[in-house]
């Protein structure tokens, strides 16, 4: 009789919730194409009571999430390119009504990704910039930096994300240059096949944050896609659109080509998630 006594009382306890936990818990998920460097991840917020608003962090990064149902969040988390393996935490708190607050956390872990390696050798007049534009390259670099520092807080992209150009993608994000025996940054972007004046369209809806010809990536234009979100689309030979203007997904905003320092048309396709680098071809892969 005792041993049933106690039996209840622990099945009891079980059911009821200790003192102080929380009854309605986050539920927190996250999906990806692959947990390593330079990859998106999509990161899920549920919880049984409705939510306020959503603020987490994840690889030493914010993360800007969005709602698509009184229950339900989504924030794009990014892992760097320069991300090293190892276990991660994504970390979330919720708002909820009456000045109520909910946090959670849901474990990632990075694997290890290895890129490829090229070695050039070139003339040394296309391997070092002349003296004379040097400030003019730092004046652009820090620019577009400035500009991928700004999080707009609303989203502005609207479901799947669309590739800018028909032609192939190639493996290209994440190599290593090494231009006569000196290693150069990693490649930061995704190249497509693409002959001169073919349509360039948005990859999705957002606001142009830059339209202008620089040094190395040539005719350049950035759209801020919200959330923290920004593409990079360069070596145009054409632009069609100005900055502060609205885009929609698909819509005609340049020609490619082979303007900036590059050695044949194509077009170049860089995606930030503030201040992370990742591939393109992940997001499109997670917001199918």
């Amino acid at each position: 009789m005792i041993r049933f006594l106690l039996s209840v009382a622990a099945l009891v306890a079980l059911i009821q919730p200790q003192r102080g936990a929380d009854p309605f818990p986050l539920q927190i998920s996250h999906r990806a194409r692959a947990l390593t460097p330079g990859e998106v991840v999509l990161v899920d917020v549920r919880s049984r009571t409705p939510l306020a608003e959503v603020q987490g962090e994840a690889f030493g990064q914010p993360i800007t999430f969005y709602q698509t149902a009184p229950d339900h969040w989504q924030g794009i988390a990014a892992i760097d390119l320069s991300t090293k393996p190892g276990k991660y935490t994504v970390r979330v708190k919720a708002g909820v009504g009456s000045g109520g607050q909910l946090t959670g956390t849901d474990p990632i872990g990075v694997a290890a990704r290895s890129f490829p390696t090229r070695q050039l050798n070139v003339a040394e007049e296309f391997a070092t910039p002349p003296k004379d534009v040097l400030a003019r390259i730092e004046r652009e670099r820090r620019a577009a930096e400035a500009i991928f520092a700004r999080i707009t807080p609303e989203r502005y992209w609207i479901g799947s994300f669309v590739p800018p150009v028909p032609g192939t993608p190639t493996s290209s994000f994440g190599r290593r240059s090494i231009v006569n025996g000196e290693p150069r940054s990693p490649h930061s972007g995704t190249d497509f096949q693409a002959a001169d004046g073919t349509p360039v369209v948005a990859p999705n809806r957002g606001r142009i944050a830059l339209a202008a010809d620089q040094y190395f990536a040539g005719k350049t234009i950035i759209i801020d896609h919200g959330a923290g979100l920004y593409s990079y689309l360069a070596h145009l030979s054409e632009m069609s659109v100005r900055e502060g203007e609205t885009v929609e997904r698909g819509q005609k905003i340049a020609l490619s080509g082979s303007t900036g320092r590059v050695t044949g048309p194509h077009l170049h396709w860089t995606l930030r998630v503030g201040k992370a680098r990742v591939d393109p071809l992940s997001l499109i892969f997670v917001l199918r």
